[in-house]
């Protein structure tokens, strides 16, 4: 996931950071975070890898998607940095209403991210029958991996 984040930042012209960080439960699992210096996704640091990773998907198919903002991110932003003043967030921040076809964009996304990250797994596996039957279906049309 770091290599996707780095690789989508440098396109993009932004970097994306990656941040491990205890949210409490019940509560968001990640948010996507937009700064002068770079985006930054902020993800359960109490979860599984996969889920680490499902959630870092998810929040970069909010970037891929050009979403802005959520409306809980001064929430979030106060939290991951305490010592900026609750007014300056709110001045930074563009509030839009929470629209669920956003959260389905996203996570669709998150979901084709994650399939293809599992089928780039697989084929790096040196040796095992699950690879060479994968290289034999796939043959040239691996490129697009």
């Amino acid at each position: 996931m770091a290599e996707l984040c780095r690789r989508i930042g440098e396109s993009r012209g932004r970097p994306i950071k990656l941040v491990a960080f205890p949210m409490e439960v019940p509560g968001p699992c990640g948010a996507w975070l937009s700064a002068s210096s770079g985006d930054y996704i902020v993800f359960q640091s109490e979860t599984t890898r996969i889920h680490q990773e499902h959630i870092i998907a998810h929040e970069l198919g909010h970037i891929l998607s050009g979403h802005r903002a959520e409306p809980d991110e001064e929430e979030i932003w106060s939290r991951f940095m305490p010592d900026l003043d609750p007014g300056v967030i709110r001045r930074l921040l563009k509030r839009t209403q929470y629209d669920s076809v956003r959260e389905r964009e996203a996570e669709t996304i998150a979901t084709l991210l994650l399939e293809r990250s599992l089928v780039v797994r697989l084929l790096d596996e040196p040796g095992s029958s699950r690879t060479r039957r994968m290289r034999h279906v796939l043959g040239e049309a691996r490129g697009w991996l």
